[in-house]
């Protein structure tokens, strides 16, 4: 299973030239499209300055490295393992009618 992860969409909320909060989109993809096990989900999650999340500074001075550690990686790690077990390595299997069950006397 090759997972990949990539920062989609940085949304900023700026306020006297400093950004008080982000919204961050990150998509995870199991193996590549058009494969049997391909799976994607994404993820969202908000970041604020006044909850300790960053320090608040100009939108420009944010990078890739500094907007990803602002994302619960690990919590989304487990919930996409678990997204991708529930329907591709483990998916529900369906009823199977029993045509052959008669309705009791």
């Amino acid at each position: 299973m090759a997972v990949t992860k990539k920062l989609v969409k940085t949304i900023p909320y700026v306020k006297s030239s400093k950004v008080e909060k982000w919204r961050l989109e990150m998509q995870y993809e199991n193996d590549s499209e058009g494969d049997a096990t391909y799976y994607k989900s994404v993820f969202i999650h908000t970041a604020v300055a006044a909850d300790g999340d960053f320090t608040k500074a100009a939108k420009g001075s944010f990078n890739l490295a500094a907007l990803t550690a602002m994302c619960p990686t690990s919590l989304w790690d487990d919930v996409f393992a678990s997204q991708v077990d529930s329907v591709i390595t483990n998916p529900p299997s369906d009823p199977v009618p029993d045509d052959s069950f008669s309705v009791p006397s």
